[in-house]
Formats: structure tokens, C-alpha cells, sequence
């Protein structure tokens, strides 16, 4: 019998750019399991190369890219006991 895939739900648009780990947290839901997921700040960079790479230009550059980023979320998203993830 086939497993069935791992679903991630975004319902919560906050997300928290972490100058300390140099990257944007946002959360997602596994039914009530919160799971962390982190973007680099370079790939952010990498989204919008003619923006600075200050707080706000990387939350901005996030936010414009927010489905994509999401999507890429989905993607390395696994389930089980990993509550945290990072896109980089």
C-alpha cells in the first residue's frame, strides 16, 4: 500500500527576517504540527537582484515572491518528526 504524501498548509502570512541566521521564517501546519521553514537571505537576493538586501528589501522581496517560495516549501516538505527546514 502507497504512503500517502506529506501535506503543509500556509494559513499564517507572518513571516520574520532573522538577521542572526542571515534568512526570512515563515510557519507551516502539518494538521496542528508547526513547522519552521527558513530562506536564506541570498536566495531572497537571488529572487530580486536589483534590490538591496536590508531587512525590509528582503521581507519585500519574500512577500513579492511569497507563492513561489511556498511552492519550493511544499516541495522539500517530508513530514515526520523534522520540524524545521531551510531553502537555500
Amino acid at each position: 500500500m502507497a504512503k500517502a504524501s506529506a501535506v503543509i498548509n500556509f494559513p499564517n502570512p507572518a513571516r520574520i527576517h532573522d538577521a542572526s541566521r542571515h534568512c526570512v521564517c515563515f510557519w507551516g501546519y502539518d494538521n496542528a504540527r508547526e513547522i519552521v521553514f527558513q530562506v536564506d537571505d541570498v536566495v531572497l537576493v537571488k529572487l530580486n537582484p536589483n534590490k538591496d538586501s536590508d531587512e525590509s528589501s528582503l521581507l519585500a522581496a519574500f512577500d513579492h515572491n511569497r507563492e513561489k517560495i511556498l511552492e519550493i516549501a511544499r516541495t522539500v516538505y517530508t513530514g515526520g518528526p523534522q520540524n524545521k527546514y531551510t531553502i537555500s
